[in-house]
């Protein structure tokens, strides 16, 4: 069976976009600027297989995103897509290895399949996702600390300012993501270099990716920025954020003031896993998440 894979990119926006609407996934990843500005280090690309969308990753081992559907008619297509999929990974003599497969897809693959697949969720790689309101107000005895470094930060920048990123600011944000990557020893190749580069391309396109941003000023310098958009008709996410860690409070004020001006209409907001890294753990901990969005990865029972 062929399935012809293609590369994502600008003109592959218009297709992609209506399987993103209807499938209103609370994963991060499932976001057409979030795919475009990986897509190069995963060696991701997509296909359409009998009405329903697929990606493909091709790094330590090949896996596929369980298929996507654009509306009703093509969602009843699963269970012919799903027979296809393993008819593919038969040809290219690979085990066959689904991700980004949440509970309710399990399930669905579940009703069609009994018995035939299992699941393993990995906490590093599952979503905080927060209370918007609660983000942003920061009421109540657990999050006062929140609150003590936002004062103080406040306190020590009686300048500060907080700004939408725009055509005119961007370029200063270039050049402190520029000074980040030198703070935090970003090396030619691996997992931060990646991150700068997907930062800087965000940056760099954030208009017709559609993504909105918010700049932190200390009073003249920017000291942080950040970037997110719409996941879904009630949940935001939120891709990048930097901060120079030695400006106190720099990271919760961004965090406040960004949700406060651009995502406040939104009943949640997601800001991504923490990768298993321990002082990320601790810090997205320390907001208290609404739940944890798990994504499982699926393979054939043995």
């Amino acid at each position: 069976m062929k399935i012809e894979w293609k590369e994502i990119n600008m003109e592959s926006r218009n297709i992609l976009e209506p399987y993103y609407r209807y499938e209103q996934s609370k994963c991060c990843e499932i976001s057409f600027a979030n795919n475009y500005l990986w897509a190069p280090f995963y060696d991701m690309e997509y296909a359409i297989v009998k009405d329903m969308l697929v990606f493909i990753t091709r790094g330590e081992k090949i896996s596929l995103c369980i298929p996507f559907a654009k509306d009703h008619e093509s969602a009843a297509n699963l269970k012919e897509v799903m027979l296809e999929l393993e008819e593919y990974f038969e040809e290219i003599e690979k085990e066959f290895h689904l991700h980004l497969v949440t509970e309710e897809k399990f399930a669905k693959l579940e009703e069609l399949f009994p018995g035939k697949y299992e699941i393993t969720y990995n906490r590093d790689v599952a979503d905080y996702v927060y209370e918007t309101e609660k983000m942003i107000s920061l009421a109540g005895k657990k999050l006062h600390g929140k609150r003590n470094h936002i004062n103080k930060f406040k306190e020590n920048n009686p300048e500060w300012s907080y700004e939408p990123l725009s055509e005119e600011n961007k370029e200063e944000c270039l050049e402190m993501a520029e000074q980040w990557k030198i703070i935090n020893l970003c090396e030619e190749k691996g997992d931060k270099h990646n991150e700068f580069c997907v930062t800087t391309r965000a940056v760099s396109e954030f208009e017709r990716l559609g993504l909105k941003g918010g700049v932190l000023r200390d009073g003249k310098r920017i000291v942080a920025f950040t970037l997110g958009e719409a996941l879904n008709d009630e949940m935001f996410v939120v891709h990048i954020e930097k901060a120079f860690a030695d400006v106190q409070g720099a990271y919760p004020m961004i965090n406040q003031q960004f949700l406060a001006h651009e995502a406040a209409e939104y009943r949640y907001v997601n800001r991504e896993e923490d990768t298993g890294a321990e002082g990320l753990r601790k810090a997205k901990l320390s907001y208290y998440p609404a739940f944890l969005q798990e994504k499982g990865e699926v393979v054939l029972k043995q």
